[in-house]
């Protein structure tokens, strides 16, 4: 079977064929397609050019309180896919515990497309490697020793239906870029500088993005620049000072200490064996004191070329923009359907009123699990980076991660970045290297001084999330300022 009209009919068929069979919800994801497109240049050589074409179908049973899943790339057997994932459902019934539920909801007709000028599938690869070689020679010079250029993009065609009714269309386009610069400092050891693409949250995605100076393509002598001057600069020392987080190095802060923990089945424990839990608990939504006065974090479909927006959920939800902390508070998590009301029921209260819309699969044979859209430090009133730093004593400024660690509920981390500058009353002086920080998450967030205005604010792509067992790997995006908070422990205590 070919004809989408055909597999489309096909699949409402046999949810009304489950779903009078006595099951709970039944819902299906079809990728008529999914493509992915990379290119690596590693100095000046086509190190990867790699093509992928997916399609199949995904379906969701859920019967006495239990999911069962099943996939299939065969169209002609969709049939006994429905079947398999029935027969999955009642068989994880057996040994369920906490009884999942979807609650009722009115069907939605929807769809969504990325807002694309220029599709990169129609861009030819001798377009693409003469773009990417271009880039790559500006990076070149005498002090340089490793040079890498790269280029994503990808591409989803998906349908959905589920026994509410809905049925949703969406046309998903992503592009990731990253340009870097390798050399060896003055102990022999390797630094280096990156630069990826960022949007700027409106706008369009798609290959246009990607060959836009500001950006992306300008930045080579920039970071051949601060590569050159870091290789000969001082290591930055242990102490305690402010921190100033330009964006490059704001997203990860925000991912892994905003983001994750907030996702709600892992507030639940279903990410315990794999990727840990959370500090945070069902009673600490309305009370818990997340940051200072100055934090606000939202959660936001509406990024117009982001990753992390596409319209609507594997639940079939659309997207929300609602805020997860107000003023410091926190006062939401990143929900799905099943994961709200199993969270309700366990509260024995109304911990949340509705699904965040969070639901998502990788591909259309996983199954989808709570996953982070946009999650954001919305912009403050502190002013600009030149603003921030004039208010500043004693600090530095950091960008872009090299390592990372994190407690297994979020609760801590410890950073390394590819380069700081130290700020000394008011001015921004010399370059450091090997800087690192660390914090507790709450005590860290509570530091929080100073949150840039919206020109400091920019949306960082993130190409490769893992999570879930099996890991699914998810493309999302952050949306965030200068910040700066205080008395940080920076540098390792020798």
């Amino acid at each position: 079977m070919t004809d989408s009209a055909a597999v489309k009919k096909e699949i409402s068929k046999n949810i009304s064929r489950i779903s009078l069979d006595g099951a709970g919800y039944v819902d299906a994801r079809f990728y008529q397609d999914d493509s992915s497109e990379t290119i690596l240049l590693y100095d000046g050589d086509l190190e990867a050019n790699d093509t992928t074409v997916e399609s199949g179908i995904g379906v969701r049973v859920l019967w006495g309180g239990a999911w069962g899943f099943a996939a299939t790339s065969d169209l002609s057997s969709l049939r006994s896919c429905f079947d398999k994932a029935l027969l999955n459902a009642k068989t994880a019934s057996e040994l369920v515990k906490v009884p999942l539920f979807m609650g009722d909801r009115d069907p939605i007709t929807g769809s969504y497309s990325s807002p694309v000028a220029v599709d990169p599938f129609t861009v030819s690869l001798e377009d693409k490697l003469g773009f990417l070689t271009r880039l790559d020679a500006d990076l070149v010079d005498d002090f340089i020793l490793k040079r890498i250029v790269y280029a994503n993009f990808q591409k989803k065609k998906i349908h959905f239906q589920n026994s509410d009714g809905s049925e949703i269309n969406k046309d998903l386009v992503n592009v990731f870029g990253m340009m870097m610069v390798m050399s060896l400092d003055s102990d022999g050891e390797m630094q280096r500088r990156s630069m990826s693409l960022y949007s700027t949250g409106d706008g369009t995605s798609g290959w246009k993005m990607i060959t836009e100076p500001v950006l992306f393509a300008e930045h080579s002598s920039r970071i051949k620049s601060e590569l050159k001057g870091l290789i000969k600069a001082d290591t930055l020392e242990y102490g305690r000072k402010s921190v100033i987080l330009l964006p490059g190095q704001g997203h990860l802060q925000v991912h892994e200490t905003i983001g994750h923990p907030l996702e709600l089945d892992r507030i639940l424990g279903y990410e315990l064996s794999y990727a840990g839990g959370s500090f945070v608990n069902l009673d600490s939504f309305g009370k818990l004191r997340y940051g200072s006065d100055k934090l606000f974090a939202s959660s936001y479909g509406g990024i117009l070329n982001s990753p992390g927006s596409f319209g609507y959920d594997d639940d079939g939800t659309p997207e929300r923009d609602y805020l997860l902390i107000d003023r410091g508070i926190l006062v939401n998590a990143l929900t799905s359907r099943a994961m709200v009301n199993e969270a309700n029921e366990k509260a024995k209260r109304e911990v949340f009123s509705q699904s965040g819309g969070v639901a998502r699969a990788t591909s259309f044979y996983r199954a989808p699990i709570d996953r982070m859209t946009n999650v954001n430090i919305l912009p403050g009133d502190d002013g600009s980076l030149e603003d921030i730093i004039s208010s500043t004593e004693d600090g530095i400024v950091v960008d872009n991660p090299v390592s990372w660690s994190i407690g297994s509920n979020r609760e801590h981390f410890h950073f390394g970045c590819e380069i700081a500058w130290e700020v000394k009353n008011g001015e921004k002086t010399r370059i450091l290297r090997n800087p690192t920080y660390q914090g507790h998450t709450l005590e860290f967030y509570n530091s929080l001084s100073a949150v840039g205005d919206k020109s400091t604010w920019r949306v960082e792509l993130v190409d490769n999330c893992g999570k879930g067992e099996p890991n699914q790997v998810m493309q999302i995006g952050h949306g965030v300022p200068v910040v700066k908070f205080d008395d940080v422990i920076i540098g390792e205590r020798k």
